[in-house]
């Protein structure tokens, strides 16, 4: 039998399906390499408020030129993400999102209510340029009307560009510098919203993974302080836990010897039948069985005032020094433990 040497297309799918993703991920890191060079670059100086109207009259003149053949618009392509005006006393970001919209659906569909609406967004720019030109007269009943109307609901979520249309607009003008000769400018605009949103999604993933190791390191710590404090202590006779308290005691480690002070009551009261062995019983149940015990139970007292002082200085922030360790002795004695 003879094997076929042509590409299946159902394999040549498959490999497409991997390797896209794989390029819009190495597409998206020379983005944003390209994307922090840019960002140290100083930004294009901004127009003049008469090169600003110039500007929008040669747009408006290539459009209304274009009636028969949108593709002829070459010059309109090149409309940037925001201008940047000069209007003397500060400096004017003018987006231009509504009016590249318009104009790759009017280039590439024909849609003559793009053009139109088009048109308007221009001319609508050029009269405000236009009145912005002329001196400004006494207008602070006008003024106060305005702000009364910006302040309603429906002006509300309205803002100039932010980050992400002047990351975007960086984003176009590299890839319009690298590209622009291989490809449309319609279809550049959408590779650099593709990147746009791309980065967004690399950075949300990295914060998120970020804030994930971050979580499992501070509960593995917290586990590694709480679990030995909580865990049951081995078995062992009460006489050795007496003797290893003595020698704490000796050294000076007063809060080792009141834990291990604590633990020879536990052992004791366990040694003489207080309760069945278990090493899962907290030290709160430890004190309800000695109160629940019947020859155990007039000693309930000092083993509450045994269990108190061990929460306190093995858990808690309470003093541990030789009076806290000689009363802790003296409540041992009263529950019948001899201590030499």
């Amino acid at each position: 039998m003879k094997t076929s040497r042509q590409a299946n297309p159902k394999f040549l799918a498959r490999v497409a399906a991997v390797v896209f993703p794989v390029a819009i991920g190495a597409i998206g890191a020379i983005g944003a390499i390209g994307v922090a060079q840019a960002l140290l670059v100083a930004a294009d100086p901004p127009l003049s408020m008469p090169k600003y109207i110039e500007r929008l009259d040669t747009i408006i003149a290539a459009v209304d030129a274009s009636a028969g053949d949108p593709s002829s618009l070459v010059a309109v392509g090149d409309l940037p993400y925001a201008w940047r005006v000069d209007g003397s006393s500060r400096i004017f970001d003018i987006p231009t999102a509504s009016a590249r919209r318009d104009l790759g659906a009017w280039r590439t569909r024909r849609d003559a209510a793009a053009r139109d609406r088009l048109l308007n967004t221009l001319r609508t720019l050029r009269s405000e340029a236009a009145s912005f030109e002329q001196p400004a007269a006494d207008s602070g009943a006008l003024r106060a009307r305005l702000h009364d109307v910006l302040r309603g609901d429906e002006f509300r979520g309205i803002h100039g560009p932010t980050w992400r249309d002047h990351l975007q607009q960086r984003i176009f003008e590299l890839i319009a510098r690298a590209l622009g000769r291989a490809l449309d400018r319609s279809s550049i605009a959408t590779i650099g919203d593709a990147i746009v949103y791309v980065l967004i999604a690399i950075a949300v993933a990295v914060l998120a993974l970020w804030a994930y190791r971050f979580v499992r390191r501070t509960a593995a710590s917290e586990a590694a302080h709480i679990a030995p404090a909580a865990a049951a202590p081995p078995k062992r006779d009460w006489t050795a836990w007496l003797a290893d308290a003595q020698a704490a005691a000796a050294r000076g480690s007063w809060r080792d010897a009141i834990h291990l002070i604590y633990w020879c009551a536990v052992a004791y009261l366990e040694a003489n039948g207080a309760w069945r062995p278990d090493r899962a019983r907290t030290p709160r149940e430890y004190l309800q069985l000695v109160a629940s015990s019947g020859d155990f139970s007039d000693g309930a007292a000092s083993m509450a005032a045994l269990t108190r002082r061990f929460e306190l200085v093995w858990y808690g922030a309470g003093d541990a020094d030789a009076q806290a360790f000689a009363e802790s002795i003296a409540n041992l004695k009263n529950l019948g433990c001899p201590t030499g």
